[in-house]
C-alpha cells in the first residue's frame, strides 16, 4: 500500500464520504492529510471538532487557554464533569482521541500571542475561529492574512448565529477586519454574560466543520466571503455577500 492509498478499514470507516461524488477517494485522501488549527475549544470548538474528528481529518492541532467549568457544560459537548478544571484543549483531547483513535493531535494548551499564534496557523492548512473575543478574533484572522490560510469564523450568542469563510488567496476574499473593522465594537458580549441556546453551538459548529471540509476539498468556491446568519428563535436564515474593503489595512496589500 502506498502513502496515498486507503487501508481497508479506512475504505469502510470512510466510505459514506467516499460514496459522495464530490469526495470520493480522492478527498478523503485530502481530509487525511488536512492539518487544521481550531482556536477556542469551547461551545463551537465542541460542535466542530467531533465532525472534523470522526470525518476523517489527519491532525487537529486545539488552542485555548481556559479551563472547563460546570458552567460550560451546558453546550460545551465535549467537556465532561470529571474534568472541571483541566484545560479545555487537554479535555477536549480525551474525547477525540476516543472518537478516532487515528486522529493526530496537536495540544496548545494557552492563549495564543502574536508569535505563537503566528507559528500556530502557519503551520497548518485551514484555521477555525471558535473563540468569543474581538481582539482574538482579529488576531487570528490577522495572522491567516499573513500566512494565506483560510479562515472559518463561527460565532453565536442567545439566540444568533453567524458563519463565514475568508480566504485571501481568492482575489475577491474580503477578511474579518472588512467585515469588522477593529474598534468599531459597540461592547463586548459573551455567553457569560448574554446567554446562548445550547443547540445552537451545535448548528454554527457544525457548519464551520461542513465549511472546513468543503474548502480542504476544493468545494464551492463561492462560500467565501459569504455572512450567514441563523436567528434559533425564529428558525430564520439569511445571507449576505462581504465586499472586500480595498482600503483594509490588514488584507489591501495580498
Amino acid at each position: 500500500m502506498t502513502s496515498n492509498e486507503l487501508s481497508d478499514s479506512q475504505l469502510l470507516r470512510y466510505s459514506r464520504h467516499i460514496l459522495l461524488e464530490e469526495l470520493g477517494i480522492e478527498g478523503q485522501q485530502q481530509l487525511l492529510a488536512a492539518k487544521v488549527l481550531v482556536v477556542g475549544m469551547g461551545g463551537l470548538g465542541s460542535a466542530a471538532t467531533p465532525y472534523l474528528a470522526a470525518g476523517g481529518i489527519g491532525a487537529l492541532h486545539l488552542a485555548d487557554g481556559d479551563q472547563v467549568d460546570l458552567t460550560n457544560l451546558q453546550r460545551q459537548i465535549v467537556h465532561h464533569e470529571s474534568r472541571v478544571g483541566m484545560n479545555k484543549a487537554q479535555s477536549a483531547a480525551v474525547y477525540l482521541q476516543q472518537l478516532n483513535p487515528a486522529l493526530t493531535l496537536q495540544l496548545l494548551p494557552q492563549d495564543l500571542a502574536a508569535d505563537s499564534l503566528a507559528a500556530a496557523v502557519s503551520a497548518v492548512d485551514l484555521v477555525l475561529d471558535c473563540s468569543d473575543r474581538f481582539a482574538t478574533r482579529q488576531a487570528v484572522n490577522q495572522a491567516c492574512v499573513a500566512a494565506a490560510k483560510p479562515l472559518v469564523s463561527g460565532s453565536a450568542l442567545g439566540f444568533a448565529g453567524q458563519l463565514v469563510v475568508f480566504d485571501v488567496r481568492q482575489a475577491n476574499s474580503p477578511c474579518y477586519h472588512c467585515l469588522f473593522p477593529a474598534g468599531a465594537e459597540t461592547g463586548e458580549q459573551r455567553c457569560a454574560t448574554f446567554g446562548v441556546l445550547s443547540p445552537l453551538v451545535g448548528v454554527i459548529g457544525a457548519l464551520q466543520a461542513t465549511e472546513a471540509i468543503k474548502r480542504l476539498c476544493g468545494l464551492d468556491p463561492d462560500a467565501v466571503g459569504r455572512l450567514l446568519m441563523y436567528d434559533s428563535l425564529r428558525g430564520d436564515w439569511r445571507s449576505i455577500r462581504v465586499p472586500r474593503d480595498p482600503a483594509c489595512p490588514v488584507c489591501h496589500a495580498r
